[in-house]
């Protein structure tokens, strides 16, 4: 399944039913009264989370959303029938705006929260909600309003504790595979990783925290180079960035400096959060690598294959969550 993590698309709430002008015509009942009922509201549109969905995949393909209007009223003060709300499930972590405005409705993180989109029309009255002690046989009523329309847009930022920041082929993915279940596309040539992958990782008997192994970054990628912003703006969300480099790398510290003005310059306030730097594939390197970053930073040498290295950083990274 192809990731999907934007869509643009148009809904239409439900127009109200009209309120309908009648009066009771009853046997024996010489003078009946006014007995118009109200129309039903229309339908409204809801955007939802559902924890078990992780692309906007489904909603690419169904771009227009409309809910059907209300019943109008009817004789002997009954009231029309409300039009049926529309859900659209999405999954946790997609933003709701505006297309128009720009403005955010909504940042919907939590299974099951919700937001009224689109609120369907309110329903006319009949002449039976006129009625006075000085006017007693009204032939007023109303007309049902016209539902809420507009379009949105739908981003999706992926959910996770740790991002993991690195060049193509810095390791990220085979980290991913081998502390957790995950089992993202792991190759010997750039850009495997075309879309995010989410794995859990256990950091102990009873706790665990989430990784996202997202597309590799190139220079220039806050200007949207390479896969650019498609890849930044999914470690927005993360509380730890785990930025990995290449130990074979000619200067690891200048990959890492490379890294950190890439993300510097998509989103300053992304390096206010906790930053780790782990020197990946050990296993393929003689000796030890020689690190000077611009900053002082927590460093790790690891390698994904035979394991060195691995637990030591999965309990930082646990520490620094929870932290």
């Amino acid at each position: 399944m192809r990731f999907v993590d934007y869509v643009r698309i148009r809904v239409k709430a439900g127009k109200g039913g009209d309120g309908i002008i009648a009066f009771r015509r009853e046997k024996f009942v010489p003078k009946g009264g006014p007995a118009g009922g109200n129309g039903g509201h229309g339908g409204s549109i809801i955007v939802q989370v559902d924890a078990q969905l992780h692309t906007l995949q489904d909603i690419r393909y169904h771009r227009i959303y409309k809910a059907k209007r209300g019943k109008h009223g009817e004789g002997s003060l009954k009231h029309g029938k409300n039009g049926e709300d529309i859900f659209i499930k999405v999954p946790a972590g997609t933003i709701v705006k505006d297309f128009e405005s720009g403005d955010i409705i909504a940042d919907l993180q939590l299974d099951g929260e919700s937001i009224v989109a689109a609120y369907g029309g309110r329903g006319g009255r009949g002449n039976g909600e006129f009625v006075t002690p000085t006017h007693q046989a009204p032939r007023e009523f109303e007309y049902g309003r016209d539902g809420q329309e507009r379009e949105l847009e739908l981003e999706l930022k992926v959910l996770a504790d740790v991002g993991l920041v690195g060049f193509p082929n810095a390791g990220k993915s085979t980290l991913l595979s081998r502390v957790s279940r995950a089992k993202p596309k792991i190759a010997d040539y750039p850009f495997t990783t075309l879309t995010p992958n989410l794995g859990i990782v256990k950091s102990g008997a009873y706790s665990s925290f989430v990784m996202a192994d997202i597309p590799g970054l190139i220079e220039g990628a806050h200007e949207g180079k390479g896969l650019g912003t498609q890849f930044l703006k999914h470690v927005e969300r993360c509380s730890v960035l785990l930025f990995l480099v290449d130990a074979n790398d000619e200067n690891p510290g200048e990959s890492y400096r490379l890294l950190y003005n890439e993300v510097e310059k998509f989103s300053p306030g992304l390096l206010k959060r906790e930053r780790l730097l782990a020197i990946t594939k050990m296993d393929a390197y003689v000796g030890v690598p020689k690190v000077t970053t611009f900053e002082p930073i927590d460093l790790f040498t690891i390698s994904s294959v035979s394991g060195e290295g691995l637990d030591n950083l999965i309990q930082t990274l646990a520490t620094q969550i929870s932290g």
